[in-house]
């Protein structure tokens, strides 16, 4: 994989068009502020699987490359509420 393309958020805004071309042709371009990356350009994917490559080759996730397999829900309400209006509720 190739190195990222560092650059600064003022060499940014001057060239927006020649980052946001590299960040097309597959290049990760990471903005920094003073030094400090704040950010990273990448092209989108078209699909979940893609955006779940980008991510995992940047490090920041793992992934097997296998499909996913849906899941039962881990827990049931019971009577007519969601699970989702129980834990609104109690949160209040």
């Amino acid at each position: 994989m190739e190195e990222d393309i560092v650059v600064s958020i003022r060499e940014l805004k001057t060239h927006l068009s020649h980052y946001l071309q590299l960040a097309k042709d597959g290049r990760r371009v990471v903005i920094t502020e003073r030094g400090t990356p704040i950010a990273r350009i990448v092209i989108t994917g078209d699909s979940f699987e893609d955006r779940l490559r980008i991510i995992s080759a940047s490090g920041q996730a793992s992934w097997s490359g296998r499909r996913f397999t849906p899941s039962h829900p881990v827990a049931r309400s019971r009577g007519t509420r969601t699970v989702a209006e129980l834990l609104l509720e109690d949160r209040e």
